[in-house]
């Protein structure tokens, strides 16, 4: 049956087939108009590719609507070139403008919108707030760090005015201090454009920072593909996931600030959570990222331990890994899942299965962000 118009009008609609060595692209998938949606997977399983024929830079059969628009058909002969799409492309690499200073960069995105008037974007004064800008206006880019070129790349993307956002891993050539240093601006992008983003990367952790969707992808292929939230969940991505970094993300309401200890009080669906004090206001929404490694569990509530946050649940699933010492459990625990790695011993001699209620000892939380109402309202 064919797509609604108010249905494609909705969303970026993406299928391409064709030879990539050592296999075979072979993708089909749709994104919402808003948001972040990750594309996911080791290197090597198409996603550079598949960018590369969002942007119209290299040419697969197949077919591409972006908000309705059409941007290839090979059924109808349709096939829009580079310049007559409007995307802003942040590269690895920042791959600035040598003899331009950050201000000149700036506007040479600012002159290129003038091809797409239709499309919208961000003014200079406002992606020089949205991204700190403002120190480094009159600075050469030699002069910048590796996470400041890579803010002014993503400003000369987004001044271009673009319908469509595409970010190649932009943070795989900074170290772990420029990363963090950047993520902020990306995720202040993600709570204040309407403009949507199609992200690369094989780093799980940027991946739970941002991401609202999630495209799993492997050898071409895609593994599965939906909410961010309902995606970790999965104990069959292991391979795909990251071992030591798989987890779950949920979102929990800022109760109040206990001072005295530098704690914030958070809620989750009635569970009371603890995090170190951070600068939110209460009634406000966070993102959290709870790894599997970080949880233990327990059939019975324990006392006079030092794990602060205890959440009641009932395991939904159990996956034991043969031929190596773990399991993982999923814990439902009312409104969101976590997800537990255990020893096998452990689920023999606690009898864990699937319905055993049990208490979820979350020993590490990470706060991942502020967790924008609006674009998770879909």
């Amino acid at each position: 049956m064919a797509r609604s118009m108010s249905a494609e009008t909705a969303s970026i609609s993406a299928r391409f087939r064709g030879l990539l060595p050592p296999f075979t692209l072979d993708i089909a998938f749709e994104a919402p108009m808003r948001g972040i949606t990750a594309l996911f997977g080791p290197s090597g399983s198409g996603k550079t590719t598949i960018l590369r024929c969002l942007a119209g830079l290299r040419r697969m059969p197949g077919r591409l609507s972006v908000g309705g628009q059409v941007w290839q058909d090979d059924r109808e002969g349709t096939f829009r070139k580079p310049y007559e799409r409007a995307v802003g492309y942040v590269f690895q690499e920042p791959s600035l403008f040598p003899h331009l200073s950050v201000r000149g960069n700036l506007l040479y995105g600012r002159r290129r919108a003038k091809r797409c008037p239709a499309a919208r974007g961000p003014s200079l004064a406002d992606a020089i707030d949205l991204l700190g800008l403002g120190p480094l206006m009159g600075r050469s880019p030699h002069s910048l760090s590796g996470g400041e070129r890579q803010r002014v790349a993503v400003g000369r993307a987004l001044l271009s005015q673009p319908r469509l956002l595409l970010m190649d891993e932009p943070l795989s050539a900074l170290d772990r201090e420029a990363k963090d240093e950047i993520l902020p601006y990306l995720e202040a992008l993600h709570a204040s454009l309407a403009v949507p983003i199609l992200y690369v990367s094989h780093d799980l952790r940027e991946v739970a920072r941002l991401a609202d969707t999630l495209i799993v992808l492997s050898e071409g292929r895609q593994v599965c593909a939906g909410r961010i939230q309902d995606v970790l969940e999965r104990l069959d991505l292991e391979p795909g996931t990251e071992e030591f970094e798989a987890g779950v993300v949920l979102d929990a309401r800022v109760v109040a600030h206990d001072h005295a200890f530098c704690l914030t009080r958070l809620e989750h669906h009635g569970q009371a959570i603890a995090v170190p004090g951070i600068a939110c206001q209460p009634g406000e929404t966070v993102r959290l990222r709870i790894r599997a490694r970080d949880v233990a569990l327990a059939t019975s509530r324990p006392a006079a331990i030092s794990v602060r946050n205890i959440l009641a649940g009932t395991v939904r699933e159990i996956a034991e890994q043969p031929a190596t010492a773990f399991a993982e459990a999923l814990v439902d625990i009312g409104g969101a899942r976590l997800r537990a790695r255990i020893t096998r011993d452990a689920v023999a001699h606690l009898d864990l299965a699937p319905g055993t209620p049990v208490f979820a000892l979350v020993k590490s939380i990470s706060l991942d962000r502020p967790a924008p109402g609006p674009a998770r309202d879909r």
